[in-house]
C-alpha cells in the first residue's frame, strides 16, 4: 500500500489518481498519476517537449505504488488518459481488489 508521499502530486499537492495500465504494456495494473491540469509539471511539459522533440504533448508525474519510483507519464492532449481513470482514493492502489 503507498504512503501518504505518494499519494499526493509533489508538484503541486493534488490527490494522485488510480490509473488503470494496459496489460499488455505492464508488469502491474496500476499506477497512480496527477491529472490536475494546473500542475506545474504538466504545464511546463508542453513547452518542454515541444522545444526538445518538436512534439504537441505534455507529461503528467506517475508513481507505481509498488516500488515508489517515478516516472514522467506521456500525454497527447488534456483529456488523454482519463477514461483509464477508477474511482477511489489512491490509498485504494495498494489493494488487490479495487472498484
Amino acid at each position: 500500500m503507498p504512503d501518504e508521499s505518494q499519494t499526493t502530486c509533489p508538484h503541486c499537492g493534488a490527490p494522485l489518481a488510480i490509473l488503470r495500465l494496459p496489460e499488455a504494456l505492464s508488469d502491474h495494473a496500476y499506477d497512480l498519476a496527477c491529472f490536475d491540469d494546473r500542475c506545474p509539471y504538466y504545464v511546463r511539459g508542453w513547452t518542454w517537449m515541444e522545444e526538445k522533440f518538436g512534439v504537441r504533448s505534455s507529461y503528467r508525474y506517475r508513481v507505481d505504488p509498488r516500488s515508489g519510483h517515478a516516472s514522467p507519464l506521456a500525454v497527447w492532449s488534456p483529456t488523454a488518459l482519463r477514461s483509464s481513470i477508477l474511482p477511489g482514493p489512491p490509498e485504494l492502489a495498494g489493494r488487490k481488489e479495487l472498484p
